[in-house]
């Protein structure tokens, strides 16, 4: 009798479930077994054309957030160069007062675009800290994209004794007037803007390009 009684009870309890999950598994009908759809490229698309179109001119720009401030960038000339353009790739070198070790380097990859941060000593050759950045993970905006930190970059902050780096995430943004290059990670942002409205002078080739 307890046996009837606990089976009873069970099935009761399983039934509706049962009826609830085959009804819900209707209702998504063939959707349940379709691949997810592929994200659109054409906010990737839009992005690398909007920074294309300033190709070969250089603009000034200013920090405009640094919550770690260590003076780096204090009193010196900031100039951003879009400096080399193909349909894939685009070369931006980031002057910091005389300092020429940087170029930011965005790449279309097929299933979106990447960012690199190409850094050379002053002699052309490869700084020990180099090439690290992220890929977008998403569509984006075509004003706007997000580049979380890649594998090879984090093994490269976990080598380089600063694991803190794994949590970076770059953000570009390229406004008709603005350009805006950001680093945020917990407990870090890192801002500089670039007045598009005033192209300046191209400045000479970065470290480790040839003009």
């Amino acid at each position: 009798m307890k046996t009837t009684v606990f089976a009873s009870a069970l099935m009761a309890t399983i039934f509706p479930l049962a009826v609830n999950a085959a009804s819900s598994s209707q209702n998504l009908g063939p959707d349940v077994v379709k691949p997810a759809p592929k994200v659109s490229i054409a906010s990737h698309d839009a992005f690398f054309n909007h920074l294309k179109a300033h190709c070969g001119k250089a603009y000034q720009g200013k920090v405009t957030v640094d919550n770690q401030d260590n003076g780096a960038f204090s009193g010196k000339k900031l100039v951003m160069h879009v400096r080399k353009c193909s349909d894939t790739e685009l070369q931006i070198p980031f002057h910091v007062g005389e300092d020429a070790s940087r170029t930011w380097i965005i790449t279309k990859t097929g299933s979106g675009l990447s960012l690199k941060h190409d850094h050379r000593m002053k002699n052309g050759e490869y700084d020990v800290s180099t090439m690290y950045g992220g890929h977008t993970v998403d569509a984006g905006w075509q004003h706007a994209q997000s580049f979380p930190a890649d594998q090879y970059s984090k093994e490269l902050f976990i080598k380089q004794g600063i694991p803190q780096s794994n949590g970076n995430t770059w953000q570009i943004f390229i406004y008709p007037e603005r350009y805006t290059y950001r680093l945020v990670r917990e407990g870090r942002e890192f801002r500089v803007d670039f007045d598009l409205t005033n192209p300046i002078t191209p400045p000479a080739a970065p470290w480790g390009y040839k003009d």
